[in-house]
């Protein structure tokens, strides 16, 4: 069976065929961050837990979701820029 693909046609290696694998490898350092901060501050397992899942949900949820599935870290350049040129953008 052949497939005949259109030239415009984007094709993106997903992991899993969820997540773009950039996406995939930002979740992961922040994930470490998040591990390796939680374990030299608190010594309380539940609690750990709790704030682990609390700080890496929101960033998963986004990752999966998205902005049309807009890679995450072209999202996270958009938002750097507005924040630093807001005028330009609020008054064109």
């Amino acid at each position: 069976m052949k497939f005949i693909f259109p030239q415009n046609y984007k094709f993106n290696n997903k992991l899993f065929g969820i997540i773009d694998y950039s996406t995939a490898i930002v979740n992961i350092v922040w994930y470490i961050f998040i591990f390796c901060l939680l374990n030299l501050f608190l010594k309380n397992l539940s609690i750990k837990i709790f704030l682990f899942i609390i700080l890496c949900s929101p960033l998963f949820i986004f990752s999966i979701v998205g902005f049309n599935h807009e890679n995450i870290i072209y999202v996270f350049l958009y938002v750097l820029k507005f924040i630093k040129n807001k005028k330009i953008y609020l008054y064109k």
